[in-house]
Parts: C-alpha cells; sequence; structure tokens
C-alpha cells in the first residue's frame, strides 16, 4: 500500500468513525423525541465558557428546526452555569408564568418554545452542553417521568463517544 493510500484510508476511517459515533447522538435524539413526545430536542454545545451552538437536533416538523442556532449568550451566566453543573434539570410548563428573566423569555418565544425541559450534559465534572427538550405547539405539564427520562438520556449522550472523548478547555 503506498503512503498516499494509507493517507487516504486513514483519513476515511476517521470519518466513518466520526459519522457513527454522530449517529449514535442523532438517533438518541429522535428516541428522546419519540418518548417525551415533543415538538423538538435539541443538543447545545458550549463551544466557549457560556457561550454555544445547537450542534444537533430531533424535530417533529422542519418549521421548527433550529440546528445551528446559537445561545441568547447575555442570558445564560455563571450563576445558570453552577446551577447545571450541580445537575439541576429544569422543567417549564408555561414559559409566560416562568420565574424567568425577559432575556430568556424573549429568546425562547424567538424559537417557538412554549414548554422547556432542560438537562446538563456532563462530562469529567464539566458542563459539556444542554440536552433540551421543546414543546412548541402547545404547552406541556412535565411529568416526574419525564424529567427522569431527560436525566437518564443527558447521562447516555455524555458517555458517547463523540462527546466524552471531547476534552472542554474553559471550565
Amino acid at each position: 500500500m503506498t503512503s498516499n493510500n494509507r493517507d487516504l484510508s486513514s483519513v476515511l476511517s476517521r470519518i466513518t468513525n466520526k459519522l457513527q459515533q454522530d449517529l449514535v447522538v442523532s438517533d438518541t435524539l429522535h428516541e428522546l423525541r419519540d418518548v417525551l413526545n415533543v415538538d423538538r430536542v435539541v443538543l447545545y454545545y458550549f463551544y466557549t465558557q457560556w457561550k454555544g451552538q445547537v450542534t444537533f437536533e430531533a424535530i417533529v416538523d422542519r418549521k421548527y428546526s433550529i440546528v445551528g442556532s446559537t445561545g441568547a449568550d447575555d442570558c445564560f451566566n455563571s450563576e445558570y452555569a453552577a446551577l447545571y453543573l450541580g445537575g439541576r434539570i429544569y422543567p417549564t410548563d408555561d414559559i409566560e408564568k416562568a420565574p424567568i428573566s425577559e432575556c430568556h423569555r424573549d429568546f425562547l418565544r424567538s424559537l417557538q418554545v412554549r414548554s422547556n425541559l432542560v438537562s446538563p450534559v456532563l462530562t469529567q465534572g464539566k458542563l459539556w452542553g444542554l440536552l433540551v427538550a421543546h414543546q412548541c405547539h402547545t404547552l406541556k405539564m412535565w411529568q416526574p417521568t419525564d424529567i427522569e427520562t431527560i436525566r437518564k438520556y443527558s447521562i447516555d449522550l455524555a458517555t458517547a463517544p463523540s462527546i466524552c472523548n471531547y476534552d472542554l478547555q474553559y471550565n
């Protein structure tokens, strides 16, 4: 095998491995969306301290797609991060009545969110990102089983190779 063929083989192997890892994450989000019976489930990754982007999504309808969206950076701060680092799972049945900042409420409105369930994805004691379920077309009253379900999926995602092998430098 020539050097060029070995290099190409190595690149193709890395790409195939990454795609398989990403498929695990994507399948997990679709499964969670089905289990929770919601309009959208997203994985929000912090690419720098408390600034992030939706990297994966599972949606019931394309009109709910927000993949690639960045968060309301002014709304998410060290105080919120500390709560999620502590394992907080935050259910919001109705964003209009929730005790959240107007900045956060406006951000959720811009995403068509009516109800929200947020769980941290923790790796190596750090906040890698957030696993978020959105109900957009109606309100959803989150049940204890929903909270336990998203907790379990967050833990499972934290051990997915494409997540747990990613070294966070900032928190």
